[in-house]
């Protein structure tokens, strides 16, 4: 296999998912120096830092095989989800700075930003182009139409 391929999904891995969309992080490690925050013990192939402005939409699609968490480092996202063929309403968190979500495969989702935010999403596999688009399927979980956008504060 070279590095592009994509294995499927085993019940091994997907017995080591979360069990709920926010995750609940590790205590971080203090000592004199600093601190460290424990977040992903995985063996994945991407991390990347995304940064969005405020109102901007991502994602609105699903993944066959990929999965991702993704931890705010500044700002917030609305994150919406429900599983992929459903005719429901997602579901509707608001994730802060300092929280981790994380959507496995076959799960309809969509990020709202209701402010300029970065953050880290660590995935399963590869990000290039041809790996990504041979991965991930494009919906409408969301649009800006009508939507109430959270503010920070609530």
């Amino acid at each position: 296999m070279g590095k592009d391929d994509i294995d499927p999904v085993s019940e091994e891995e997907k017995a080591s998912w979360p069990e709920e969309p926010l995750v609940a992080l590790e205590a971080p490690f203090f000592d004199a120096r600093g601190d460290i925050q424990p977040l992903v013990d995985e063996i994945m192939k991407s991390a990347v830092m995304i940064s969005s402005k405020k109102g901007s939409l991502r994602a609105n699609h699903y993944h066959k095989t990929d999965w991702h968490y993704c931890y705010v480092v500044s700002g917030a996202i609305e994150y919406f989800h429900r599983p992929t063929g459903s005719e429901e309403e997602p579901e509707r968190l608001l994730v802060k700075a300092g929280e981790m979500v994380f959507t496995p495969p076959m799960v309809d989702h969509a990020m709202k930003f209701p402010e300029d935010t970065v953050f880290l999403t660590l995935s399963r596999n590869p990000r290039n182009q041809e790996a990504y688009e041979s991965d991930v399927v494009r919906v409408q979980v969301i649009d800006d139409a009508g939507l109430t956008t959270w503010k920070p504060e609530d």
